[in-house]
């Protein structure tokens, strides 16, 4: 099951970047910004609620979906830049085994736990 979870996340990396190629910006973007929401950690310095809330909210993919139909039904590029660097972290992320935030810990994800404590 693992295994065909990571093929559907890689399918969505690779729509992300096919969405990106629509877009008016060079090849370059796509790898500058692919990490920006590992910003929305900061809120780790906080708490862990804090940071898993914000972590949780720029890694949805619905945020990701919503940002890139507006980005695009509105004819707005640098929205949907916005929105499909979004899609394709949150993928990225999850080829790596990087999910959704639980409230107490980190490394405490809707994949299972990160690290060494992880079971395999």
């Amino acid at each position: 099951m693992k295994n065909l979870l990571t093929l559907e996340e890689l399918g969505q990396l690779i729509l992300s970047v096919f969405l990106f190629n629509q877009l008016p910006y060079a090849w370059w973007v796509f790898p500058a910004c692919i990490l920006l929401p590992d910003l929305s950690m900061v809120g780790y310095l906080h708490n862990t609620r804090t940071g898993a809330f914000l972590y949780n909210f720029f890694h949805h993919k619905l945020l990701a979906v919503l940002v890139i139909g507006a980005g695009f039904g509105f004819n707005i590029p640098l929205v949907g830049l916005v929105g499909v660097i979004l899609f394709g972290h949150s993928a990225m992320d999850r080829i790596f085994g990087y999910g959704l935030k639980y409230n107490d810990s980190f490394k405490n994800t809707h994949l299972g736990v990160i690290g060494q404590n992880a079971k395999a």
